[in-house]
């Protein structure tokens, strides 16, 4: 049966991509029998951009994915070439990784209590430093420039590409380029930028994609840190999507097109900034400068890095305070009283979505590692990984904005009466599950001493009774952190979860952004913190059971 999985991982990952967007375009196009669209036709794009501030939804989607994704880049560079290989930057890694597991709306929330006018920073900071007695009249959280929303996505896609770097760096021998460098005279970071960063970058540049897609097309951040007038054009588009009138639909797939458009043509300005960058820095190099004096570049990178991590963390904290807190007037620092009465009328309607979340991410965790596995297995057997094919393939439903395979997803689904159920919304879970599941075991499995499965093959054991005894076992601790990934990113998935579901599955993620719009913040707090949660108990689990299963063997539990 191994011989099958990579077929089934094709058809999970590109078979719902492939004919979500064929559902997409052909409505774009004015056919969809089921809505009475018979001819194609340019209509629904005629529609989209009669649309007010339509233009301006579309530069604000391409501008907030370029500029959130070179910041987050130059942040996660310039901290890595300054203090590679130094205590610092393990004590920083070690703060910024936990940050991979906390969903995109919760750190949403987060962020955006820390920096509102009557949010965490203004009250620290007053009456005595601003002598602000009352919070200004600022528009900062949906400021129009989408300024906050670029700051959001940068705390939260940073620890992502650091992760990725720091599983690039050892397969170039980074230590030893850095130290070369040092030896020619160059300063540290000017060293690591002209001579290590560029292969780097090639090992990261699919996740870097991924992220322009992500940041150009995300819809929960959006709704709650992005600028409301107009909205993101993503955020408009689910607007149209839903609405009452199904005519909408028509324009709603055009304007899918367009985001595609836009991500596309992100990713292509993107490869123009590469080859930008490219010639200059290889300029740069070939003048012989050492650049020696950057002692500041180096402390303002690491100031901003750990900025970076305390800041979503402040958040978390502030989001917890604000879910159990009584009277907290402006400009106190702290709630006058704290309450878990908030917690008591909010556990009703908190257990229904709890329940649902948890069943989506077991069952989409369970299929993914399964099919991981599998793959795993199979490559084990024939000794070909795939190369950058399968790379591609995994990271197809990263790089393709969900809003333009979703939208025709939901109605394909629809014309086959598979809207909302538990396999569908499942399934496309699974979509979005397998690519960090793969991704996090694979690396484990492959550097996985063969050397024990030839023992146990020299005493008589079948190759199945070798992996689960033998395989199983030692890389359980890999294979329960991969799980727990999995598990967060199912947690996240807002936009799959409310089309495919239909609004029938909430979950805590959908309802949290639903409160979003709401000024209540105790119950803002409640959701997004127990959707902090989630994540971070999946973690704990991953950590203590391969101690608590093998505490009689506690040398395994280190492999």
């Amino acid at each position: 049966m191994l011989r099958y999985s990579p077929l089934i991982a094709l058809l999970v990952l590109a078979v719902p991509v492939l004919c979500g967007l064929a559902g997409t375009v052909l409505p774009a196009f004015g056919y969809l029998p089921a809505l009475g669209g018979e001819d194609f036709s340019l209509l629904p794009f005629e529609e989209l951009f009669s649309q007010t501030g339509i233009w301006r939804s579309i530069s604000q989607s391409f501008f907030i994915g370029v500029i959130s994704t070179a910041l987050s880049v130059m942040l996660v560079a310039g901290f890595v070439s300054a203090w590679y290989g130094t205590r610092l930057f393990k004590k920083v890694q070690y703060l910024v990784s936990p940050l991979l597991s906390v969903p995109h709306a919760a750190a949403a929330f987060g962020f955006a209590f820390m920096i509102a006018p009557s949010g965490f920073f203004a009250r620290l900071f007053s009456p005595w430093l601003t002598g602000w007695e009352r919070p200004l009249d600022l528009l900062i959280v949906n400021d129009q420039l989408g300024l906050a929303l670029i700051a959001g996505l940068v705390v939260k896609e940073v620890p992502f590409l650091l992760l990725v770097t720091l599983a690039a760096l050892p397969q170039i021998a980074a230590i030893k380029s850095s130290h070369l460098t040092q030896s020619l005279g160059y300063g540290r970071m000017a060293g690591f930028l002209l001579s290590t960063w560029p292969s780097v970058y090639r090992q990261i540049r699919l996740p870097i994609f991924a992220v322009i897609a992500y940041a150009s097309a995300n819809v929960d951040m959006a709704i709650i840190l992005g600028p409301a007038t107009p909205y993101t054009l993503p955020v408009r588009l689910v607007g149209w999507m839903n609405d009452p009138d199904l005519k909408m639909r028509f324009m709603a797939c055009a304007g899918a097109c367009v985001q595609i458009a836009v991500t596309a043509f992100a990713l292509l300005v993107w490869i123009l900034i590469e080859r930008f960058t490219g010639a200059a820095s290889r300029s740069l190099a070939a003048k012989g400068n050492r650049y020696t004096h950057d002692w500041g570049f180096r402390v303002t990178a690491s100031v901003l890095m750990t900025a970076s991590a305390l800041i979503v963390f402040g958040g978390l904290l502030v989001l917890a305070l604000w879910s159990v807190s009584g009277l907290w007037q402006f400009p106190n620092t702290l709630p006058n009283t704290l309450s878990f009465k908030n917690w008591m009328r909010a556990l009703p309607g908190l257990s229904q979505p709890l329940i649902t979340t948890v069943i989506i991410g077991a069952a989409s965790v369970a299929i993914s590692i399964i099919i991981s596995l599998a793959c795993l297995a199979r490559e084990q057997q024939t000794g070909r990984n795939g190369g950058n094919r399968a790379l591609l393939l995994l990271y197809l439903p990263l790089l393709v904005p969900q809003i333009g395979f979703l939208f025709g997803l939901q109605l394909l689904l629809l014309s086959v009466n598979a809207i909302a159920s538990w396999t569908a919304l499942i399934l496309v879970h699974v979509v979005f599950v397998l690519p960090y599941v793969f991704l996090s075991l694979s690396a484990p499995w492959r550097a996985f001493d063969k050397r024990y499965d030839s023992i146990g093959a020299a005493l008589g054991s079948s190759n199945w009774r070798i992996f689960w005894r033998i395989r199983t076992p030692m890389l359980l601790r890999a294979i329960l952190a991969a799980c727990a990934v999995g598990f967060a990113v199912s947690i996240g998935q807002y936009l799959p979860t409310l089309l495919i579901g239909a609004g029938r599955f909430p979950t805590i993620t959908t309802e949290a952004v639903a409160l979003g719009s709401g000024g209540n913040r105790r119950i803002i707090g409640i959701y997004a913190f127990m959707q902090m949660m989630l994540p971070f108990i999946g973690f704990l689990l991953a950590s203590t059971l391969p101690a608590l299963i093998f505490r009689n063997r506690r040398g395994i539990t280190g492999l």
